[in-house]
């Protein structure tokens, strides 16, 4: 029966009509919560390894198309920008001349298709809280839906439970703060409990290509595509070389019990293992969240494990409100699903270059997007420009949220081409036309202006 907290959990997500197999899912994991399960990756249990990379890697024309023409897209697009300020599908944001995530991805599908007579179906994970507004804006792309197959499948919801007892969370305020996510690696969980998993199956589709729909970078690429077929691997991740913007970020390493690769997140990492953890000679690369994985393997692994995949938790500690400090603790049970590498025996990983991770997490990335360091041909990929993406560091205080952000690039981002970093500190508005050549600081006190064709250089 299990206990009183998860009785009251699994009893309110039936009344809220979750999927059963969510539900048992959910169950699993909070048998390992109530048992002390944490998650945890000790440094000593694990060491470096290292990958092939992509650019080294000769694939067959043919092959290559053969291999996309059996792949299906899946878009994970359940998240808001709550972090920028959003209430809204993220997705919806502009980024390239008017046109939004879901703009610039739908048009890369709709020309993949024609360039390599692929069906090449896309499918959206969204969350209760984005499917309309995405549904709505990917209504003028007719062509986009394959016959037979849904356009979008709801990623599951979960209780958030209380950390002084596990049970689940009573918020009147705003009942829906009640709920979350369980993680992208509730993917799998959804794709089984729709009965999408066997469907694309029957329908003759053999791979997926699995990325964030904020990561224009992530083009289902006909190269990449016959790698993973060629590969004969199950499941495969894209992982690029570390920065050290990326020091308190996750990576890949191999366990040193049975050599299966695994995916470390920052959250799963102990303390006195943070050093580690940022050490990037040691750990060189991390994940992409782009991820490659064979259907049928897939599903005979989950019906080997009963529906239950079996990711690492993670125990991920908020409060009830986000906006709000002083809100309750609660606990939400969360899955990765770039973890499942470590489910599957000769899972493989490839490194690819940073062209194909470009995501917008802040409004520093969304500014570099924006910007001449990408351009966008007729096939609506980004091209980088430069050698190296510049940094950049804008004021929270004034840059954070994304209205207050295009209040001050009121006609356009400044070019960036030449540029090594900005580092803003101060609210500054930009005209029309500014460059930024080498390492730029500006500070100052109270509103200023930098004059439209402006250049601000390293010595300036």
């Amino acid at each position: 029966m299990g206990s009183a907290g998860l009785q009251q959990a699994t009893a309110k997500m039936r009344e809220a009509g979750v999927d059963k197999v969510a539900i048992e899912t959910f169950a699993h994991y909070y048998r390992l919560l109530e048992h002390g399960e944490t998650g945890m990756i000790p440094e000593s249990s694990i060491e470096p390894l290292d990958m092939p990379a992509l650019a080294d890697v000769e694939v067959d024309d043919a092959a290559a198309v053969d291999a996309l023409r059996a792949t299906v897209v899946i878009k994970l697009n359940g998240g808001l920008g709550t972090s920028m300020g959003m209430d809204r599908a993220k997705s919806l944001l502009c980024v390239r001349k008017g046109l939004s995530f879901l703009d610039v991805t739908a048009r890369q599908i709709l020309h993949l298709r024609q360039a390599h007579q692929a069906p090449l179906p896309i499918l959206f994970m969204n969350s209760f809280r984005t499917t309309g507004d995405t549904l709505a804006a990917l209504a003028r792309y007719t062509e986009l839906p394959v016959e037979g197959l849904p356009l979008e499948f709801l990623q599951n919801m979960e209780p958030k439970l209380l950390e002084s007892d596990l049970t689940p969370v009573e918020w009147p305020k705003d009942p829906t703060q009640e709920w979350c996510p369980p993680g992208h690696g509730d993917l799998y969980t959804a794709l089984r409990g729709t009965g999408l998993l066997d469907q694309l199956i029957d329908e003759g589709f053999r791979y997926v290509f699995v990325s964030n729909s904020d990561n224009l970078g992530a083009t289902p690429d006909p190269k990449v595509a016959g790698w993973f077929a060629g590969s004969g691997a199950p499941f495969a991740i894209e992982a690029v070389k570390r920065t050290p913007s990326d020091r308190k970020g996750g990576h890949f390493a191999r366990r040193k019990s049975d050599g299966r690769i695994v995916l470390r997140e920052t959250a799963q990492t102990l303390p006195e293992d943070r050093s580690a953890l940022a050490n990037l000679d040691k750990h060189r690369f991390m994940s992409t969240n782009n991820l490659w994985f064979d259907l049928v393997a897939m599903r005979d692994t989950l019906d080997a494990r009963g529906g239950i995949l079996g990711l690492p938790l993670i125990r991920n500690v908020k409060n009830v409100d986000p906006a709000d400090p002083k809100s309750p603790k609660v606990v939400q049970i969360e899955t990765a699903m770039g973890a499942a590498i470590e489910v599957f025996e000769g899972a493989t990983l490839i490194e690819v270059g940073r062209n194909r991770f470009v995501p917008v997490k802040t409004t520093n990335d969304l500014l570099v997007l924006r910007s001449d360091v990408y351009d966008m041909g007729a096939d609506f990929v980004l091209d980088q420009t430069v050698e190296e993406i510049p940094y950049i560091d804008l004021d929270d205080n004034y840059y954070k949220l994304v209205s207050e952000f295009e209040k001050r690039f009121p006609d356009g981002t400044p070019s960036l081409k030449k540029a090594n970093a900005l580092k803003v500190k101060g609210d500054f508005t930009f005209g029309r036309g500014v460059q930024v050549i080498g390492e730029v600081e500006l500070s100052g006190a109270g509103a200023q202006r930098v004059d439209p064709d402006s250049v601000l250089s390293s010595g300036a």
